[in-house]
């Protein structure tokens, strides 16, 4: 499956006809290159919409983690670990986070496959190291989305 067909998009449009590179066209938006639209379902989901779903995830977690534990170096611990496997498992099993599900995003493969556990916990591991999430592309994509193959897309 093409880069055009990515994350279901279909295979029509500037992307799909043209393969220039995004820093060459003054009029390119996130996630053109793979075929996703520019706005609405499908485009690529904007840096506001992620950091506040990964809030939601992070927040749940630590009342998830101040429920069962008491002391504070146990809450902390205990939040990072429902962090991270919350992250791995929704997001390799279904793309979705609870966090990502209320703010409307998902994370796709390139290739349209389901994200899948394996490219799910690389993603995860690398997320939690908190730099590749930072250093975002022109199509919105951190460094742990590229060692994935995926990108997070709007709803």
């Amino acid at each position: 499956m093409s880069k055009a067909r990515a994350a279901g998009a279909p295979a029509s449009g500037r992307a799909a006809a043209d393969s220039r590179p995004a820093g060459d066209d003054p009029a390119y938006y996130p996630g053109e290159q793979y075929g996703l639209p520019e706005d609405g379902p499908r485009s690529a989901a904007g840096f506001g919409r992620r950091l506040g779903a990964l809030l939601v995830d992070w927040i749940a977690c630590e009342v998830i983690a101040l429920a069962v534990f008491r002391t504070h170096a146990q809450v902390q611990l205990w939040t990072l670990l429902f962090f991270a496997v919350e992250v791995w498992l929704l997001t390799g099993l279904t793309g979705f986070t609870l966090g990502k599900r209320l703010l409307g995003i998902r994370v796709a493969r390139l290739d349209g496959q389901p994200v899948g556990l394996v490219r799910s916990l690389l993603r995860t591991v690398l997320l939690l190291l908190i730099v590749p999430p930072l250093a975002l592309d022109k199509d919105l994509r951190g460094l742990h989305d590229k060692a994935a193959g995926t990108i997070v897309i709007r709803v």
